[in-house]
């Protein structure tokens, strides 16, 4: 009796050292998980319905996603102009942009997916540049301007830039195939890495800087983009010949990359 209490104490004292060991891992994963806020569905409650219990969502809980919205990607005006809800409703009553709001409605119901992806993403990215900071990310609806919004570290993507390279819309207004060719749900993830990063390494902006030492930064960043992403988004002449560059030099870290002018 004696040998089983001292058995059955050593097997209570093991499992209570694994359950110990897991939740700490368990915790990190949960911390570390990007889950994109739906700052849209909240403002299409607003844009369709005149919800104003949604309209004050907005300003309370997303004060800064409604100023970024309003002030400048939509440009409409001052946040605290007393008309400026008004001209909001009124902007988004365009058949057009109903349109949109009901087909991302539709097509967006769900982020799961793009959640998981993000979270793969940005762990393979903090490998590579370690203590980058991790941005709040939400999803907002915008007319047809900018996909991706970076500020006061976060970073808002427009899902109405992301409906499908055969949209009605995008050909209706005459873009391009090789922007559509972008503008599909596989390419947010790519381009909220993309336009974070460069809010962490801008492009040079001197008068004298050539047109061709732009184009190299964006390639570094593209670069670093299809490393974190696992898989090759981009590909063109330059990119291979920086990846063959980072093979030749394994002890380069991706800080010194991206702030490297040009190649050795």
């Amino acid at each position: 009796m004696r040998k089983y209490y001292i058995i059955t104490l050593f097997v209570l004292m093991a499992c209570l050292g694994c359950q110990w060991q897991m939740q700490p891992s368990s915790e990190a994963k949960k911390t570390d998980e990007v889950v994109i806020d739906r700052f849209d569905q909240v403002e299409i409650s607003y844009l369709t319905m005149a919800d104003y219990a949604a309209l004050h969502q907005m300003r309370t809980d997303y004060p800064v996603q409604t100023r970024t919205l309003i002030e400048n990607l939509l440009c409409l005006g001052p946040v605290n102009d007393p008309e400026i809800n008004n001209t909001l409703l009124v902007y988004f009553q365009d058949s057009i942009l109903q349109v949109l709001i009901k087909d991302v409605e539709q097509q967006y119901a769900s982020l799961d997916d793009v959640n998981h992806k993000l979270t793969e993403a940005f762990r393979r990215l903090s490998k590579m540049l370690p203590g980058i900071e991790i941005p709040k990310i939400y999803a907002q609806i915008g007319s047809l301007d900018q996909s991706i919004v970076v500020a006061d570290s976060m970073l808002g993507i427009s899902l109405d830039k992301y409906l499908g390279a055969d949209y009605s819309v995008y050909l209706r207004y005459g873009y391009s195939e090789q922007q559509r060719r972008t503008m599909t749900r596989d390419y947010i993830v790519p381009d909220c890495l993309g336009f974070y990063l460069l809010s962490l390494y801008p492009l040079p902006e001197a008068a004298d800087t050539l047109i061709e030492q732009r184009r190299w930064h964006m390639m570094k960043i593209q670069y670093v983009v299809n490393q974190a992403m696992s898989h090759p988004v981009f590909s063109n002449d330059t990119i291979t010949l920086i990846e063959k560059f980072t093979k030749a030099h394994p002890k380069l870290t991706t800080d010194e990359l991206l702030l490297l002018d040009s190649l050795p």
